[in-house]
């Protein structure tokens, strides 16, 4: 009798290659072309092939043989990835179209309010209709005010990350005379 086979044993080493995958090949490639290893020509080559490698196979063929390059995608364990969040373009102009939303609808309901408490004469304990569209303006202008601020702060933030300079290799000690 035979014992069972795990079922993924044998195409273990075709899976397919992910969005993560490629982009860590791709960095490799331009730090092999940076240090002179790879030609431009070479370079280019390889990006387009990493490109459109579909398993993880295909990608370690493509740094297999640079020297000193750490093991690609092909020995990289195949739990997860998980990826960074993308960062968003316009903060401050998404966040200002949200908020305005928001105000539009704040005010309409206290129109709405205003206009239901006109009809029946003022407010009265038992229609709970003029208060419930009012505080649910209320809560749409606050919702307003933090989406805005939301937006503004991640605004600045992004600003600031763009200004910081890259990181500078430590500069080598020379030794003391004397």
């Amino acid at each position: 009798m035979t014992e069972p086979q795990d079922p993924a044993a044998p195409g273990r080493d075709q899976l397919r290659a992910g969005h993560a995958d490629r982009d860590q090949v791709i960095e490799t490639l331009k730090d092999a072309f940076v240090d002179g290893r790879l030609t431009r020509d070479e370079f280019g080559a390889r990006t387009d092939r990493a490109l459109t490698a579909r398993t993880r196979t295909g990608l370690a063929a493509l740094t297999a043989d640079l020297p000193d390059v750490p093991s690609p995608p092909a020995a990289a364990p195949a739990g997860p990835a998980r990826t960074p969040a993308p960062v968003r373009r316009w903060p401050l102009v998404r966040a200002t179209a949200k908020s305005a939303l928001c105000l539009v609808l704040g005010f309409a309901s206290m129109f709405a309010g205003a206009v239901v408490a006109e009809d029946t004469h003022g407010p009265h304990l038992h229609d709970p209709w003029p208060n419930l569209l009012f505080v649910l303006g209320v809560a749409l202008l606050v919702t307003a005010i933090g989406i805005l601020a939301t937006g503004a702060a991640t605004a600045v933030e992004q600003r600031h990350a763009r200004r910081k300079p890259p990181p500078q290799p430590p500069q080598p000690r020379l030794p003391a005379c004397g």
